[in-house]
Order: structure tokens, then sequence, then C-alpha cells
């Protein structure tokens, strides 16, 4: 497998694991702040989705990575909670 393909897989993968996360996902802080963490967050996780479409593989792993960050942030920080525990193991909660 060439490494186009490699970041192709890796990116569907992951975008599979960030779609479960995100439907198992509540923000249980619900300031202005953590609400824009969220935001920004799911806007990265789109923009991911949308730069794959345009077979832009860099851009669309950088924004997944980045969405990730926000969202195991906020889960270090307890401004979310997962609702599925078998999702913590993803994550650096644990």
């Amino acid at each position: 497998m060439n490494e186009k393909e490699e970041l192709k897989t890796q990116i569907v993968k992951h975008t599979l694991l960030m779609t479960k996360a995100i439907s198992k996902l509540r923000l249980v802080m619900k300031d202005k702040a953590f609400k824009e963490l969220h935001e920004a967050a799911l806007a990265y996780y789109e923009d991911s989705k949308h730069f794959f479409l345009q077979k832009k593989y860099v851009q669309s792993f950088e924004a997944l990575m980045i969405s990730w960050a926000y969202l195991d942030s906020g889960l270090k920080l307890g401004v979310f909670e997962l609702t599925d525990e078998s999702m913590k193991k993803y994550f650096t909660i644990e």
C-alpha cells in the first residue's frame, strides 16, 4: 500500500471512530466557552470530511486530528462526557 492509500485508510478509520465518539458525547458544562469548544471540534470534523471529498487527504487528516484533540481536551477537563464507556479507551481520560 502506498502512502496516499495508507493515509486514506487512516482517515476512514479515524472518521468512523470520531463519528461514534461524537454521537456518544455529552456537553457537561454549558458555559459559552465550552459550547464554543464543542462547536470547534464539530467544525473541524466537518472540515475533515469536506477535504476528504476534495481528495485533500493531508488537510483532511489534519482537521480530523485537531477535532480529536479538541474532544480529548474537553473530556480531560470534564467539559464533555462520553456516554459509551467503550469509547473512553481512544482518549487520554483513563
